[in-house]
């Protein structure tokens, strides 16, 4: 164990000292037989540990004595000149890191070290000096704790550092690996192949991309995505980007509704999903399409672009959405705001009523010469006539149009995010 160099020797007195220098010295002589324990049983306690006992024993053994070492080195009050006190902790720490060892599994082995070690100087002051050193044991066992203590600390400021390292390059990797596959780069075998290594997904089989906008009104577009979809046995593969967030999500023997279920009560921005692809090779195509399903969508919600196919086609294009609007409505969309937003609830109840006043009145919560009256209103406005199936589909087309329209002007441009 390795105490971190800021621990004050003053703490304790001088024959606390010098009885730490004596016992710190007995034990240094059964260094192999201490560590032989601690080995033991740290592969007793700790999973990970036992693995690294299997794979690489001398490796673990030689990493445990250099601990023990130097923490009977720094107790004693001899840690070689050049040498830093910390040294085998921080470096114990980025090892353990680096091989995927929960710190807290770390933090075990290192307590159970620090009782080696404990235990070790009871037993020396007890089996070679008669119980000569125990009461200035006793004295010191407070700064020896705190000497355990700060070695524990520096291990723990080191094993984080490292693993953000290695989160960021991973990180680092697996967008590099996405944007190659957005860039259209899917069809190489061979980065295919590395690409669903990095991303967790298989090479091929049905999956489904998802894209979330990030709109002003949503920073967070979806909130842990790929925990909700793993609550459904769903792996998913997601990257934040500077317009969106994208997710790549393998389907298995599930259908694409399994993951908008997952991901709806999630959603706190627009979300859209893509048609089933087969391979990565197609994720370049996938993801136009599912950003459009997304920017179909006037709130937060998600949308499957297969369900909102009349509307994607809408959203392709500002220009054509607003003369569309314009040439099915006409001067209907220079009323005022209440007016307007009552002809045009009217108008999608009747169509979606089958062109019924009556059971469109029913849904409206009003009387059917209320609903005629409107009609004929609309009709006078726009020109255009409900017993023409061109000027129906005209206006079907118009309500699809209108909240798109509506949805651009709050976002403050043209054309959606």
């Amino acid at each position: 164990m390795t105490t971190a160099g800021h621990i004050d020797e003053g703490e304790i007195s001088s024959t606390s000292r010098a009885a730490l220098r004596v016992l710190a010295t007995a034990l240094l002589d059964d260094l192999g037989v201490l560590t032989d324990r601690l080995v033991l049983m740290v592969s007793r306690a700790q999973p990970g540990y036992a693995r690294l006992g299997a794979s690489a024993p001398d490796a673990l053994r030689e990493n445990l004595a250099a601990n023990l070492e130097r923490g009977i080195q720094s107790l004693g009050g001899f840690v070689p000149e050049g040498a830093s006190p910390d040294d085998t902790s921080r470096e114990t720490g980025r090892k353990r890191a680096r091989e995927g060892i929960p710190l807290e599994a770390v933090l075990h082995a290192y307590r159970l070290g620090a009782q080696v070690i404990w235990e070790g100087l009871l037993a020396a002051s007890r089996e070679r000096f008669g119980g000569r050193f125990d009461h200035d044991l006793l004295t010191a066992s407070g700064w020896v704790w705190r000497v355990f203590d700060a070695s524990s600390a520096a291990l723990v400021d080191d094993y984080r550092r490292e693993e953000s390292r290695l989160r960021s390059r991973e990180l680092g990797r697996r967008q590099a690996f996405l944007n190659a596959l957005l860039d259209g780069e899917g069809g190489d075998t061979v980065l295919a192949q590395d690409a669903a290594t990095v991303l967790g997904l298989p090479t091929c089989g049905p999956m489904l991309c998802v894209v979330a906008l990030l709109d002003a009104t949503a920073d967070e577009p979806l909130r842990s995505p790929r925990e909700a979809l793993a609550a459904r046995g769903l792996v998913s593969s997601w990257q934040v980007r500077p317009s969106d967030v994208v997710g790549l999500v393998a389907l298995g023997d599930q259908p694409p509704s399994e993951v908008l279920a997952a991901l709806r009560p999630v959603a706190t921005g627009r979300v859209g999903a893509s048609p089933v692809i087969t391979t990565l090779a197609r994720v370049a195509e996938a993801y136009p399409l599912a950003r459009t399903a997304a920017r179909t969508l006037t709130a937060p919600g998600v949308a499957f672009l297969d369900d909102r196919l009349p509307e994607a086609l809408l959203a392709g294009g500002s220009e054509l959405t607003a003369r569309l609007a314009q040439v099915a409505f006409g001067d209907l969309l220079t009323l005022a705001e209440p007016e307007r937003a009552t002809l045009l609830a009217t108008l999608d109840a009747v169509i979606d009523s089958g062109g019924s006043p009556t059971r469109a009145a029913q849904r409206l919560y009003c009387h059917r010469n209320t609903v005629i009256y409107r009609l004929h209103r609309i009709e006078s406005l726009t020109g255009r006539s409900m017993s023409s199936a061109r000027d129906r589909l005209l206006f079907a087309l118009g309500l699809l149009a209108v909240p798109l329209l509506d949805r651009r002007r709050q976002d403050g441009s043209g054309v959606s995010r």
